[in-house]
């Protein structure tokens, strides 16, 4: 997996974020089954950057926590079967690695929620990693079936990896 990560903001947290994101990836894609090797872009901002990109790209005038800009279009989540015809869309022409999408994550909200939910910076930054690599890989929670899925999808990558509620 190639994980391209950009920090915008010039903080850290006080773990390896580029070590945390590619094993949360790389537990998402191995719970997924994903056959390919995988190209995901991890950006780090501040509120007011997440808030411009969702004002820009969602309609709503607000920071979030995490956008997730997925690159393939699943007929059904979490199903890798891509098209002949669609592998030049998805695919990189120099690696042959598949280009699953873009994650932008706040590390203000990173910070707020953290604090919030009484539980680590590291489990809080995985978590979103974990919920926006589902929705690259398809998934949605508008509906509360869809929701409940992610849910417990989530959990189980972090179990996994033992990033638990410290």
């Amino acid at each position: 997996m190639t994980l391209f990560l950009e920090n915008e903001t010039g903080e850290d947290l006080p773990f390896d974020m580029e070590d945390t994101a590619r094993l949360v990836c790389e537990q998402a894609l191995e719970q997924e089954g994903c056959p390919y090797e995988v190209q995901v872009n991890l950006l780090l901002v501040d509120n007011e950057s997440i808030r411009q990109m969702n004002r820009e790209c969602r309609d709503i005038d607000r920071a979030t926590d995490v956008l997730s800009f997925p690159n393939v279009d699943f007929e059904t989540e979490g199903v890798f079967d891509i098209d002949e015809d669609a592998e030049a869309d998805y695919f990189d022409p120099d690696t042959g690695e598949l280009i699953l999408g873009d994650i932008c994550i706040s590390l203000d909200k990173v910070r707020e929620q953290a604090e919030e939910y009484g539980h680590s910076l590291r489990r809080e930054y995985a978590f979103l990693i974990a919920h926006s690599m589902l929705h690259l890989c398809g998934y949605d929670h508008m509906e509360p079936e869809e929701a409940a899925r992610m849910e417990a999808k989530q959990e189980e990558i972090l179990q996994t990896l033992g990033i638990t509620r410290d």
